[in-house]
């Protein structure tokens, strides 16, 4: 479903990724985590089209970023962690303006639903820039839900929600997998990751340090009988003199 293959992000001399290469197929949910300019970001805007490879091949469902971006992004949906809304459109025409993009079957009645679902249907008419931080990581969820999409990638969705917000999006990240969709989270909360993601992916210095299930993870960072949680692993993995198979103490 996501495919990278040898990428590398260059920002004039500054290499922010560099040889990255991963998969995510329907029903996996990748977490993306590493350290502050790991580049986490930048595969994130990549993969969305936002930005364009220096090298290597990016593929959602089958379609290539750099030379099918207009299919690309009726496969793909992109919650950022600062979600760019019109800030005098209400809640229901954002909806209403997805829909209409990206020509949304039942749109009415999916709106109605992901509205009740997100604790949104009292703000129906209350503009963007109205809203509570949370309620606005709500609306850029649910105008990513209206569509369906085949991938959906979130960049530290859980900023501004609330414990139930928190509970709504864990559960609906999960039913989306489990319906097919392929799924990526960038996010610096590894116990949430730990909790919701089948897959990881570390970054250290725009290079990969590890791409597998939480149990791989463990067994090539600590061996097979250590029992460490994913925050602990995170340390010892993006430390600059560890390397992925050399055995690790705790």
């Amino acid at each position: 479903m996501i495919r990278v293959e040898d990428f590398h992000k260059a920002y004039d001399d500054t290499v922010a990724v560099a040889g990255l290469s991963f998969e995510v197929t329907a029903g996996q949910i990748l977490g993306l985590v590493g350290p502050n300019g790991a580049g986490k970001t930048t595969t994130m805007r990549t993969l969305s089209c936002l930005l364009t490879a220096s090298k290597g091949t990016l593929t959602v469902d089958g379609c290539d970023v750099s030379k099918q971006p207009i299919e690309v992004k009726h496969r793909l949906a992109y919650v950022a962690d600062d979600p760019q809304l019109f800030n005098d459109l209400t809640v229901d025409e954002h909806l209403a303006f997805v829909a209409s993009a990206y020509s949304v079957d039942h749109a009415d009645e999916k709106a109605r639903l992901l509205l009740k679902d997100f604790e949104l249907t009292q703000k129906r008419h209350t503009p963007a820039g109205d809203l509570s931080r949370g309620m606005r990581q709500k609306l850029a969820i649910c105008c990513a839900y209206l569509r369906d999409p085949r991938a959906i990638l979130f960049d530290e969705p859980l900023t501004g929600l609330d414990p139930h917000g928190i509970r709504k999006l864990k559960e609906s990240i999960r039913e989306r997998a489990a319906s097919g969709a392929a799924v990526i989270i960038s996010s610096h909360l590894l116990a949430m990751v730990e909790d919701l993601c089948t897959h990881v992916l570390i970054l250290a210095s725009g290079r990969q340090r590890f791409c597998g299930t939480i149990d791989e993870l463990r067994t090539t960072f600590v061996g097979e009988d250590e029992e460490l949680t994913l925050e602990r692993i995170f340390f010892l993995a993006t430390q600059p003199e560890t390397s992925a198979t050399q055995p690790i103490s705790p």
